[in-house]
């Protein structure tokens, strides 16, 4: 079972949409319940796609310096630039990682998508080697889903 349960944030982000709130609410939200899922989740950005770039939209946990980044680079660009979502289980390990801080071993990067077209992303960060499992892929996946569609 994951530790994520989606349904309740895909609710809540409904909700907050039919009460007219705004992309940033929005995206702020999703971050802020994520994260308060507890252990793996240290912190968690979404950013999305503006061009060639990743912009840093909402964050909870550590603020990070990486308020934009190019497509392809890292871990988050690579998403975008492959078209896959991420799951790395030791950052360490990667050639291109950049480190938004250096308790970071693990993150999962979940593409925000509407059909083929990638809106943006939500980056995971734990302080855990591969914490990630698919169910727990699977549940950001969800949230991810729900934010397509209201964005």
């Amino acid at each position: 079972m994951a530790v994520l349960d989606p349904q309740p944030i895909v609710a809540g982000l409904r909700g907050l949409f039919c009460k007219d709130a705004g992309r940033q609410a929005l995206l702020q939200y999703a971050a802020d319940r994520i994260r308060a899922a507890g252990a793996p989740y240290t912190s968690v950005y979404l950013y999305m796609l503006h061009g060639d770039l990743l912009e840093l939209e909402a964050w909870s946990g550590r603020e990070t310096e990486h308020v934009r980044i190019p497509v392809g680079r890292g871990v988050c660009g690579t998403a975008v630039a492959t078209g896959q979502d991420q799951n790395v289980p030791d950052v360490r390990a990667v050639g291109n990682y950049i480190a938004c801080n250096t308790f970071t071993r693990s993150e999962l990067v979940v593409l925000i998508r509407r059909g083929a077209t990638i809106l943006g992303q939500i980056d995971v960060d734990s302080d855990v080697p591969d914490p990630f499992t698919p169910e727990e892929e699977a549940a950001v996946r969800t949230v991810a889903d729900g934010l397509a569609v209201l964005l």
